[in-house]
C-alpha cells in the first residue's frame, strides 16, 4: 500500500490550503472589491462615463446592444396593434391569430437554451447576437409578404427563435464588456432601451399607417428595413472573453497573493456540459429563489397584459389609437426611473448586494398597490398614474434581479442563468398565469381579473425576500470556489504533492435534511482507506457525492487536480472513479457473462480488452466461471459480490469506491473478497472501504477516517483509532468493542 503521498503525522497534503485560510480572508475581501461589492456607498462611484471609458470598448457595445433591443420588438407590436387588420387580409380568427403569438413566445424560449449550450466554451456571444439580428430582421421584412397562415407561422416561429438571442446572450455580454462599478447602471440603460422600443414601436405603426397611408404590409417592409440597418450597425461587435473583470483578475489577485506560483499557470480542469451547468445553477439558493420569483412574477405580468387592453377598451372607451399613446406614455416615464435606479442601484450593490433585492422587493409592493389603485379609480388620471407606477416599478425589476443573479455565478454560466430566466418569466410563468387566470374576467369582471395580478406580485415578493438573505453566502461561495482552484493549481505549479482525491468543506442535504457537514476527505494514489461510521453517519452518501450520484450544497471535490464537483457520474467513470455499492450490485436477470460485458459497455473499451477483463476475473473467482452462464439473481450473496467486484478488473479504475463489502456475509467469503481488493489495490488501484467493521477494515488499511452524525470525527493512521474507545464504542454499538480490548 502507498501511503507516500501524506505527510508524516497522517495528514493530508491539502493541509497546505488550510494555512492559507487567513491569507484567504485577505483575498477574500479583495475578490469582493473586484466584484463590485466595495462596501462603500455613492461616495466614490465613478461616473458612468469614466466607467464606460476604462472598460476599452466605450459605449459601442452597449449602444448596438441597445439599438437591438429597441427593433426586436417591432415585429411583436405590429402585430399586437395590426392584428385584426392581419386576420381579414389572411382568413385568419382571433384564436388561430392568438395561438401563432403563443408559438412565438414558446419558440423564444426554446431557442434561448441552445444558444447557451453553444457559447458556454467558446466566447461566441457576440457572433450569436449580430446573426440573430439579421434572422429577426429578415423575419420582420418578411412578414410584409406572407399570403397564409402557414407562412404567418414561419416568420412569427423564425423571429422568436432569434429573438432567444436577447435572452441568452444580450446581458451576459454587457456584463462581460464593462467594469463591475458601472454594470448596474450598463442593465438599467439596456433596459431603457427596452422601454423605449415599447413607446417607439406603437408610435411607428401609427405613424406609419396614419401620417403614411401604408398598409400593414408597409408598415412591416419599413420596419424590416429598421431592423437591417441595425444590424448592420452591431456588426461589430465582439466578444471580450468570460470574467475579463472579474473571475480573471481574482485569480491574478490570489497568484500576486503567492511569492512563488511558477510559471503562469493553465485552467485544466474538466468542462462543465450544458447539462451540468444547468445543474449546478439550480443547486445555488439566490439562483433558485430568483427563477422562482421570475416565475411568479411572469403569472403576474402576463395576464395582466392580456387584461389591461380590454380593461381600457370597457372602463375607458380606449380606441387602438389611444390605448397606444397610453402604452407608450407610461414606458417613457420608465426610461427616467431606470436611469435613476442605475446610480442608485449601483450604489446599493456596491454596498451591499442584498441591499438590491431588498429594494426590488419593497417596489413590489409598490408595484400591487399602484395596481390596485389604478383599477379601482373612478378618475382617468389617477388610473394613468397608477398604471405609470406600475410599468415603472416592472422595469426597474430586470437590471436589479439580473445584476444579482449574475454577479454570483461564474461567466461561462451567465447565459445560461440569463435564458433561464427567460424561461421561468415567459414559459414557466407566464404560460402558467394565463392559463389558472383566463377565466378570472369572467367571475370577477375585467378589474377584478386584473387586481387578481396582485397575488402572485405579493407571493414573489416574499421569495424574492429569501433571497436577500443568501447572495451574500454565494457571492462569497463563489469567490472561494475561484480562490481555491486558483490555489491547487499554484501548489501544482510550485511541485507541492496533492492527493489524488480531494474532497472539501463538503455539505450535502436530501431536501431539507442536511447529511453532510463540512467533511474534508482525501485519498492519495494507490492508497487504501477505510471509511468507518455507524449507520447513518454519512459513509454511503459521502460516496455518493465522490461518484457524482449526488451533488453537493457547498464544497469541491477534487480528482487528480481537476475539480469534478458538478460533472456527472459517467464522465467521472470516464475519468476512472468507479463505485461498487452496498448489497447485490448485479443485474438479477443477465448472466455472470453478462453482467461482465454490461460493465465494459460504460467506457469506449475494446472487446479484447472487456474479454481480457472477464479471463481476469474468472482468473480471481473461479466458482463465477463455473456458473458463468447463470442468472445473477441465482448466485448467492457472496458470489454476486464477486461479481460486482469484477467491475474493477473490467475498468481498471483508478479509484474505486466500495460500499459494505462484507454485509450479510460469510467470514470465509469475505476473506476471499478482500484478498481481492488487495489483489486490485496492488495493481495501483486507490480504494476506499466504507464498512462498519472495525476488524476486516484494520486489516485492510494504514488510514481511516471515522463519521458521526455527518462529519469527521477522526482522521490518522488505522491503528491510533485503536486508542479512540469513544469511537469504537460507537461503531460496535456499545459492548462489542470489549473484544478488542
Amino acid at each position: 500500500m502507498n501511503v507516500d503521498g501524506r505527510n508524516g503525522d497522517g495528514t493530508s497534503p491539502l493541509d497546505d490550503l488550510d494555512a492559507l485560510e487567513q491569507a484567504r480572508e485577505t483575498l477574500r475581501d479583495r475578490a469582493r472589491q473586484v466584484l463590485g461589492v466595495s462596501g462603500a456607498g455613492a461616495a466614490d462611484l465613478p461616473p458612468l462615463a469614466e466607467g464606460i471609458a476604462r472598460s476599452g470598448v466605450g459605449w459601442y457595445p452597449l449602444a448596438a446592444l441597445s439599438l437591438l433591443i429597441v427593433v426586436d420588438q417591432f415585429q411583436t407590436w405590429g402585430f399586437a396593434i395590426l392584428g385584426p387588420e392581419v386576420s381579414r387580409a389572411l382568413g385568419v380568427g382571433k384564436g388561430t391569430l392568438a395561438f401563432l403569438v403563443l408559438l412565438k413566445t414558446l419558440s423564444v424560449m426554446v431557442a434561448s437554451l441552445p444558444m447557451a449550450a453553444f457559447v458556454q466554451h467558446r466566447t461566441r456571444r457576440a457572433l450569436v447576437a449580430k446573426v440573430t439580428a439579421f434572422g429577426w430582421a429578415i423575419a420582420t421584412l418578411c412578414s410584409a409578404f406572407v399570403i397564409n397562415v402557414w407562412g404567418l407561422l414561419v416568420v412569427l416561429v423564425a423571429d422568436g427563435a432569434s429573438t432567444g438571442s436577447v435572452e441568452a446572450v444580450h446581458r451576459p455580454l454587457l456584463v462581460d464588456s464593462y467594469p463591475p462599478e458601472v454594470r448596474v447602471r450598463v442593465l438599467s440603460v439596456y433596459r431603457a432601451a427596452f422601454a423605449a422600443g415599447t413607446v417607439i414601436a406603437p408610435l411607428l405603426v401609427g405613424l406609419i399607417t396614419v401620417v403614411a397611408g401604408f398598409t400593414w404590409r408597409g408598415v412591416f417592409v419599413v420596419m424590416g428595413i429598421m431592423c437591417i440597418a441595425a444590424a448592420i450597425v452591431a456588426v461589430r461587435l465582439r466578444d471580450p472573453g468570460f470574467g475579463r473583470w472579474d473571475t480573471d483578475r481574482v485569480r491574478a489577485a490570489v497568484r500576486d497573493a503567492s511569492p512563488d506560483q511558477g510559471e503562469e499557470l493553465a485552467q485544466r480542469d474538466v468542462e462543465l456540459g450544458f447539462f451540468e451547468i444547468v445543474r449546478r445553477l439550480l443547486l445555488i439558493p439566490t439562483i433558485r429563489r430568483i427563477l422562482a420569483a421570475w416565475a411568479v412574477l411572469g403569472m403576474m405580468i402576463f395576464p395582466l397584459y392580456t387584461f389591461l387592453f380590454f380593461f381600457l377598451d370597457e372602463r375607458w372607451n380606449l380606441g387602438p389609437g389611444g390605448r397606444s399613446l397610453l402604452m407608450a406614455g407610461v414606458w417613457a416615464v420608465a426610461i427616467p426611473v431606470l436611469f435613476v435606479f442605475g446610480r442608485r442601484g449601483e450604489a446599493m450593490f456596491r454596498e451591499d448586494p442584498a441591499k438590491v433585492i431588498q429594494t426590488a422587493t419593497r417596489s413590489l409592493v409598490v408595484f400591487v398597490i399602484a395596481l390596485v389603485v389604478a383599477v379601482t379609480s373612478p378618475f382617468f388620471v389617477v388610473m394613468v398614474v397608477g398604471f405609470t407606477g406600475v410599468f415603472a416599478v416592472a422595469a426597474l425589476l430586470q437590471p436589479a434581479l439580473n445584476i444579482v443573479m449574475l454577479s454570483i455565478i461564474p461567466p461561462e454560466m451567465r447565459s445560461h442563468a440569463s435564458a433561464l430566466a427567460g424561461i421561468f418569466l415567459a414559459g414557466v410563468g407566464g404560460i402558467g398565469g394565463v392559463l389558472l387566470l383566463s377565466g378570472v374576467d369572467r367571475r370577477f369582471g375585467i378589474a377584478g381579473a386584473i387586481a387578481s395580478v396582485a397575488v402572485p406580485g405579493l407571493i414573489a415578493a416574499l421569495i424574492m425576500r429569501t433571497a436577500a438573505r443568501t447572495v451574500n453566502d454565494d457571492l462569497d461561495r463563489m469567490i472561494d470556489e475561484i480562490v481555491e482552484r486558483e490555489e491547487i493549481q499554484i501548489l501544482e505549479a510550485q511541485g507541492r504533492h496533492l492527493p489524488m482525491l480531494a474532497c472539501r468543506r463538503i455539505d450535502f442535504s436530501y431536501g431539507q435534511l442536511q447529511v453532510l457537514f463540512d467533511v474534508d476527505f482525501t485519498v492519495d494514489d494507490g492508497e487504501m482507506v477505510a471509511l468507518l461510521g455507524t449507520n447513518g453517519a454519512g459513509k454511503s452518501t459521502l460516496l455518493r457525492v465522490i461518484s457524482g450520484l449526488g451533488l453537493p450544497t457547498r464544497g469541491s471535490v477534487n480528482f487528480r487536480g481537476q475539480d469534478i464537483t458538478y460533472l456527472d457520474a459517467e464522465r467521472r467513470l470516464g475519468l476512472g472513479v468507479t463505485q461498487i455499492p452496498g448489497g447485490r450490485a448485479t443485474f438479477g436477470p443477465l448472466t455472470v457473462v453478462e453482467n461482465l460485458r454490461i460493465y465494459g459497455f460504460s467506457l469506449p473499451r475494446r472487446d479484447r480488452d472487456v474479454s481480457q477483463g472477464i479471463e481476469a476475473t474468472f482468473e480471481a473467482f473461479p466458482r463465477l466461471y463455473e456458473r458463468r452462464d447463470q442468472l445473477a439473481s441465482t448466485l448467492s450473496g457472496g458470489e454476486q459480490q464477486m461479481l460486482a467486484l469484477g467491475k474493477a478488473f473490467i475498468l481498471e479504475p483508478r479509484l474505486l469506491l466500495i460500499d459494505e463489502l462484507s454485509l450479510g456475509l460469510a467470514p470465509k467469503v469475505v476473506s476471499e473478497l478482500l484478498e481481492m481488493v488487495r489483489r486490485i489495490n496492488a495493481g495501483g488501484t486507490a480504494v476506499v472501504l466504507v464498512e462498519q467493521s472495525v476488524n476486516i477494515a484494520l486489516s485492510l488499511v494504514d488510514h481511516a477516517y471515522f463519521m458521526e452524525k455527518g462529519e469527521i470525527r477522526f482522521d490518522g493512521r488505522a491503528v491510533e483509532l485503536l486508542d479512540r474507545r469513544d469511537l469504537l464504542r460507537s461503531v460496535f454499538l456499545e459492548g462489542a468493542s470489549k473484544g478488542l480490548a
